[in-house]
């Protein structure tokens, strides 16, 4: 198989308080998850809200009542399509935030990426290392893992469907690992803050190099601890600071529903930073999220992808993914 027989389509549909997960949607993606029950509109109308008034917050110049500006999502869905698969398959859905100017009436572009979820990462993490590790005395890592993974998503913002419609490579914007110790830089950033560095490389570090990814940590103004930004690009240099700020005021209100206990702790991160999931000095949103179903839902959307696309397509995949070179 050569990387012209893997072609990708792209669907999009507005994340808005009228959003309904589709069949094909991983459930544990943050906006699905956000998405269901019966407090889902009050969930999106504050999510929202958050998002908004964080952006503004950090765009404060020539922005004196700070309501200037607002943020609209779009989930982008990419499937991935082999030739002579009778069936495609849905691969990642990530955001893409567009900045609303009220002030000029203007509709900016902003950042693809943000938040990331993929069926086949389920695979990996919630089916491959597990089994992996049930023969094992101590933890350990697959060989070739996140290869085939790493492979797919460098096909994919390599190919001409991306380069039709993104005019940037993403930026993908995760919570950092209370496995780590973080220790505050003097670099700093006007928009994405104070930078952190990490004692050590994270499994999930190794896993976004695959995809060629590289990640830095910033803490943005008036947050309490830093968020992971993963780059194909110069994070610094290739991005305006709307875009940026998009991405800060979307993926911080994320975090701060989901991880509380990091982000929306009531104490700031020092110098010298280790998150803690079991901190009990947090407040929490007003917005309903279960966590623990998230944790299984994994499972079941990892076994998924074994199903129906590992197994049918593994001889053709695994030899693609040997000679494919995005480098």
């Amino acid at each position: 198989m050569m990387s012209n027989d893997l072609t990708f389509s792209i669907k999009r549909i507005a994340f808005d308080e009228h959003y309904q997960p589709a069949e094909s949607t991983r459930l544990t993606t943050n906006f699905a998850n956000l998405a269901r029950g019966e407090s889902r509109r009050q969930n999106l109308r504050n999510a929202f809200t958050m998002i908004d008034s964080r952006f503004n917050a950090l765009a404060h110049w020539d922005n004196p009542r700070g309501d200037r500006y607002s943020v609209a999502l779009d989930i982008v869905s990419v499937d991935i399509n082999i030739e002579g698969s009778e069936h495609s398959f849905p691969s990642i859905e990530v955001l893409q935030t567009t900045i609303i100017d009220h002030q000029t009436g203007q509709r900016v572009e902003g950042v693809v990426g943000n938040n990331f979820s993929s069926y086949l990462r389920d695979y990996d993490f919630s089916v491959v290392l597990p089994e992996h590790n049930k023969q094992q005395a101590t933890f350990s890592i697959p060989a070739n893992f996140g290869n085939l993974h790493g492979k797919l998503f460098q096909c994919f913002v390599n190919s001409d469907t991306y380069k039709q419609y993104f005019a940037k490579q993403p930026v993908i914007c995760l919570s950092v690992s209370d496995n780590k110790v973080y220790q505050r830089s003097g670099n700093q950033h006007p928009v994405l803050g104070v930078e952190y560095l990490p004692n050590e490389s994270s499994l999930t570090e190794q896993y976004f190099q695959k995809m060629g990814l590289q990640v830095r940590y910033f803490m943005p103004p008036n947050s309490v601890a830093p968020l992971a930004f993963y780059s194909l690009a110069d994070l610094l240099n290739d991005y305006s600071n709307l875009e940026l700020i998009s991405t800060v005021s979307t993926m911080e209100t994320f975090q701060k529903i989901y991880r509380p206990e990091i982000y929306n702790a009531n104490a700031v991160a020092g110098t010298c930073y280790q998150p803690d999931l079991n901190n009990p000095d947090h407040s929490v949103t007003q917005i309903v999220y279960d966590r623990e179903e998230r944790s299984k839902l994994a499972i079941a959307q990892g076994k998924f992808a074994q199903q129906h696309f590992i197994q049918p397509h593994r001889a053709k995949l695994e030899h693609w993914a040997v000679s494919a070179n995005f480098a």
